[in-house]
């Protein structure tokens, strides 16, 4: 039984060392093997927050379009029937009631002005065929009408067909409010851009999760390996009556504790690919993998760091946020233009034709239908508003000294953020440097303890004391290279470096 626990204990770091032995596959394998620029080219057109981004851009370019559009005339038809149920009345003469003395007079100038054209209409019938048909008021009981009896105008069935234009002429407001929307357009360019920014950043930090967690696996991977040899030289000294019965239980737990680890960094590529996948917006069915392994970026961990007081006067103007805070800067003042203009008048332009005809019989072939049109300015003239205008001016005024302090703030974070990135790339250089050498020592001691232990020079206790110390010591040199290349990544996304640059 207990050669079987220990054959177990063998060959599943064996399977495990399969799985993740580097990128040749056998055929028919349909693993995408991607490098780093792949996965961020696939990142930047399959991201769900890059592909939204991209979408509010073009939103905004046709709500500045649409805006554009109160430049131009705006063009309305109309049709409009009505149906007099009471026609509408007029008085001529004076009022009874007072005995002719109240109106008289204006009475009296309205029926010489009324009379000559309705026998000009009258005449316009006879000439057209059309019966005249003029009201007549009822005479009352006494025998006589009144002057002051209403006669009733225009006919019962009216209907109006009407084309209508207009256009500002002068109105400052709505041209100020044209520039906000373009501003707004640039806003959405640059939220844009930095979506595609923060998904770049985040690639390369699933990407070097991926790596790191590859090789957390291979230093495991080694320590189960030494593990299985130490394990096979113990029993074969056990059998020789050169080793003790608790040196061979020391060499079984020694791999049975390793085991654990390796199917940890196991779990750990496995999770890390798909967080991968997910930031590319890729299929989390889909088998991917990842080129390349910490090592290769080790070369870029060898130059010069900026002192802090360079890091404090590292430019920021391509920095996104700070763009951003820029963009919403200028767009207030220009509403604070446009409130202003508010006191200013504005003038506007219409025009209007129309077709209209009435008719007491409702007969479409008889109706006459008379053109009219009328060009109209229009000049408004602010006066008072109850202080809106004023109380708005006042508003926006303090929502730009609120963003003035909150650039301020975003400022000093994004030095403070400098500054920790550059400490940790600094610290990692030195981290790697003082590993790398370690690590030479401590594989010369590994090196010596297993020859040592195999001609019984030091016990198993010994050999594992070394193993341990090799094993930290690469992981330190791997961790150094990945906080390195992390916080680089940190720092170009601080300072708005794209991806093609």
């Amino acid at each position: 039984m207990k050669r079987i626990v220990i054959a177990l204990l063998i060959l599943l770091p064996l399977s495990a060392r399969a799985q993740f032995s580097g990128t040749e596959r056998p055929a028919g394998d349909s693993t995408l093997v991607i490098s780093l620029d792949d996965a961020i080219k696939i990142a930047l057109s399959e991201n769900t927050s890059v592909k939204v981004a991209d979408m509010e851009v073009q939103r905004q370019q046709y709500a500045k379009k649409g805006a554009y559009g109160a430049l131009f005339p705006q063009i309305s038809a109309s049709l409009a029937y009505s149906y007099a149920i009471q026609k509408q009345k007029v008085f001529f003469g004076s009022d009874d009631s007072d005995g002719g003395s109240s109106g008289g007079g204006m009475a009296s100038m309205f029926k010489s002005y009324f009379e000559p054209i309705m026998a000009y209409i009258q005449q316009l019938y006879e000439v057209t065929g059309t019966p005249f048909i003029p009201y007549v008021t009822p005479e009352p009981e006494g025998g006589s009408s009144s002057s002051s009896d209403p006669i009733e105008m225009g006919r019962r069935n009216q209907v109006t067909l009407g084309l209508t234009a207009s256009m500002p002429v002068i109105n400052f407001q709505l041209w100020e409010s044209l520039k906000i929307t373009g501003d707004q357009v640039e806003l959405a360019v640059e939220q844009a851009r930095e979506s595609r920014l923060g998904t770049v950043a985040a690639v390369k930090q699933a990407y070097f999760s991926v790596l790191m967690a590859k090789a957390s696996f291979d230093v495991y991977d080694a320590v189960c390996e030494n593990a299985g040899e130490n394990l096979k030289l113990t029993e074969s000294k056990y059998k020789a009556k050169k080793a003790t019965e608790i040196d061979l239980a020391r060499a079984s737990s020694n791999l049975a504790a390793a085991i654990p680890n390796l199917f940890a960094a196991e779990n750990s590529i496995s999770l890390s690919l798909w967080q991968l996948k997910a930031v590319m917006g890729l299929d989390l069915d889909k088998d991917i993998d990842v080129k390349g392994s910490l090592e290769d970026y080790a070369q870029e961990m060898f130059y010069e760091i900026m002192e802090a007081s360079e890091a404090s006067e590292a430019s920021l103007d391509r920095n996104s946020q700070m763009r951003q805070l820029a963009a919403q800067a200028e767009m207030l003042a220009k509403q604070i233009r446009m409130k202003s203009y508010a006191y200013i008048p504005t003038l506007s332009m219409s025009l209007s034709y129309n077709y209209y005809t009435q008719s007491d019989m409702f007969n479409l072939a008889q109706w006459k239908w008379l053109p009219s049109s009328t060009l109209m300015f229009s000049l408004s003239i602010p006066i008072f508003t109850g202080g809106q205008n004023y109380y708005g001016i006042r508003q926006t005024v303090v929502q730009a000294d609120e963003l003035a302090l909150q650039r301020q703030e975003t400022e000093r974070q994004l030095r403070i953020a400098i500054r920790q990135s550059l400490s940790t790339m600094d610290s990692a250089m030195k981290t790697y440097d003082a590993a790398g050498e370690a690590l030479k020592s401590a594989q010369k001691a590994y090196d010596i303890a297993n020859r040592s232990y195999q001609i019984g020079k030091i016990t198993l206790t010994d050999l594992n004391n070394t193993e341990l110390t090799l094993t930290q010591t690469r992981l330190q040199q791997y961790q150094a290279i990945y906080n390195f290349i992390n916080a680089k990544t940190s720092l170009e996304q601080t300072l708005g470096y794209d991806f093609a640059e």
